[in-house]
């Protein structure tokens, strides 16, 4: 058998890893880390699939390989079997791993420049809670967006907890780190974008904003919401209207219904 596999990092699955470049290129993801950590069925299937990842070391008990195989076949790496409580000891005691841990490289960050002419973003201004992006990413990816922006700090790493809730939406939807939002929100509004912010106490309905393409969607933080130059920079501030008691959704729901909203006026 061999040797217990240590991480360079202590706790994979959540938070910030590796030392952030302040004055370099833009890392391959907030909190500029060296390595991604994937668990979880969807997660690492949807890695291994992708032909964009350079895979490093994949560690599986015999369960999570047997589901593995069910899938992909050949797999592109050699797996390590072993105990469930091998893979245990490199998360957190609430990570659900489903017997699969695979360290893989972190997926470049593309240009801001690259994004096409028709297409619908998300940018999020400071969401740090991994569980919330993760939901929409998995969002993102089930209505086809071309992107989500975030911003380098105060943003989640792509890895651990974020990439298990997004179960396996990193490999589909690309995740743009930008400097400043704001900035990026100026430059997509000279190509033409529409930039449409949601706030529950927003100046319009979003069921009176006349939505086209190229658009861009800006959600704010749960509690603190849109930071004041975002608004500034956005062409609407929407909120969505719901007819309960309860007015602010989950910023992962907004952002589904958002989506949706998006998707059927076209």
């Amino acid at each position: 058998m061999a040797p217990p596999f240590r991480p360079k990092h202590a706790r994979p699955a959540g938070g910030r890893q590796g030392a952030r470049r302040p004055d370099g290129p833009p890392p391959h993801r907030p909190g500029d880390i060296d390595e991604a950590v994937l668990y979880g069925v969807h997660p690492v299937v949807e890695a291994l699939k992708n032909p964009q990842r350079r895979h490093r070391r994949l560690l599986a008990t015999e369960n999570g390989l047997r589901r593995l195989q069910e899938q992909i076949d050949p797999l592109p790496l050699v797996a390590e079997i072993v105990r469930p409580s091998e893979i245990d000891r490199l998360l957190t005691p609430d990570s659900v791993h489903q017997g699969l841990y695979l360290v893989c490289d972190p997926l470049p960050s593309p240009d801001l420049d690259s994004l096409p002419d028709d297409a619908v973003v998300l940018a999020l201004d400071q969401i740090t809670d991994p569980h919330n992006v993760g939901a929409i990413l998995r969002s993102a990816a089930a209505f086809a967006a071309a992107a989500v922006i975030v911003t380098i700090r105060h943003s989640p790493a792509a890895t651990g907890v974020l990439a298990k809730s997004a179960s396996g939406a990193l490999e589909h939807v690309p995740l743009i780190a930008v400097r400043n939002l704001g900035d990026a929100l100026d430059s997509l509004g000279k190509r033409g974008f529409l930039r449409v912010g949601f706030d529950s106490d927003g100046d319009v309905s979003l069921d009176d904003v006349a939505l086209r393409r190229p658009l861009v969607m800006v959600m704010g933080a749960e509690g603190k919401g849109l930071r004041q130059r975002s608004r500034e920079l956005c062409d609407h501030v929407a909120r969505l209207e719901v007819p309960g008691a309860i007015t602010s959704l989950n910023v992962s729901n907004a952002t589904a219904i958002a989506l949706y909203a998006a998707s059927r006026r076209r």
